[in-house]
């Protein structure tokens, strides 16, 4: 007798009931595993923002620090934010420092509009000093004319350490018991940090950019008005919501600079808040 051969599988109801089931696993699975995603998405968002913050108010706080003594200026010497536009902080920046000689047998300098040769008493090794940098000397005033109006700013024609020829001399009253001056970069000069187009857009994400700006003043003509350096600079923070710099003159030794800035995406904002100390002793 010959044996019958039967054939077994899935019926198409039988699939149906897997991918049903199966399907319900999924919906559940996914219930339980959706809040950490989630939340692992916006902690990594968070730390996104806080690195772009962090590094643009470490950024700001390394600069500021090496202003030339009263060069440091913001709009009424109180801040701004997105309300009251725009938002800027701008200085001078020094390369470097020494002490000029104001005795013999060094060269000494003599503030009498003519004398324009001195030695630095900085040892041998000198300081990073060439023709076309700047030195600043006596920038006493905390409205900072002595920078903006050129009236302790000169040029330097030759360094051959220890001794500087400047292209003009210096007048009375730009003394200091310092005795110390401040060195320029011609190619940097005075630098501003702006917040542009502050604000939200209707996603939560900030419209406002933070720029650096540097090399607009060539040192020719008086600044004694800040206005906004021309081209684009380099860009430090996208995505800025709020921004507020205040800047306080506790004496004439030093000052505070508060940085306040926020950055935002999707409605999500990380706000830092930092507090610079600024030397204002010439």
């Amino acid at each position: 007798m010959r044996a019958q051969c039967r054939q077994s599988g899935f019926t198409l109801v039988e699939m149906i009931i897997v991918i049903v089931i199966t399907g319900i696993i999924g919906g559940i699975v996914a219930m339980f595993i959706k809040a950490p995603v989630q939340g692992y998405v916006d902690s990594a968002r968070r730390a996104e923002l806080t690195d772009i913050a962090d590094t643009a108010v470490r950024r700001m706080a390394r600069d500021v620090r090496t202003a030339v003594p009263n060069s440091v200026r913001v709009p009424n010497q109180t801040g701004c934010d997105a309300v009251a536009p725009p938002c800027y902080i701008e200085y001078l920046q020094a390369i470097d420092g020494g002490a000029y000689s104001v005795d013999f047998p060094n060269d000494p300098l003599t503030f009498d509009n003519t004398d324009t040769t001195f030695d630095v008493l900085n040892g041998p090794a000198g300081i990073a000093l060439v023709g076309g940098d700047f030195v600043v000397i006596g920038s006493t005033q905390s409205d900072g004319s002595v920078v903006y109006d050129r009236l302790g700013l000169r040029e330097v024609d030759t360094y051959v350490a220890p001794l500087v020829t400047l292209k003009q001399g210096l007048a009375a009253g730009r003394e200091t018991p310092t005795r110390r001056f401040d060195v320029v970069d011609s190619a940097q000069g005075a630098v501003t940090y702006m917040c542009e187009t502050v604000g939200t857009d209707a996603n939560g994400t900030g419209t406002g950019v933070l720029r650096r700006y540097s090399g607009y003043w060539n040192f020719a003509v008086n600044r004694t008005s800040w206005t906004q350096p021309a081209g684009n600079g380099a860009v430090l923070a996208n995505n800025v919501s709020a921004c507020q710099l205040t800047y306080d003159i506790a004496n004439q030794r030093f000052g505070l600079l508060a940085i306040n800035l926020t950055i935002s995406r999707e409605n999500e904002s990380v706000t830092l808040y930092n507090e610079i100390h600024v030397n204002n002793a010439p």
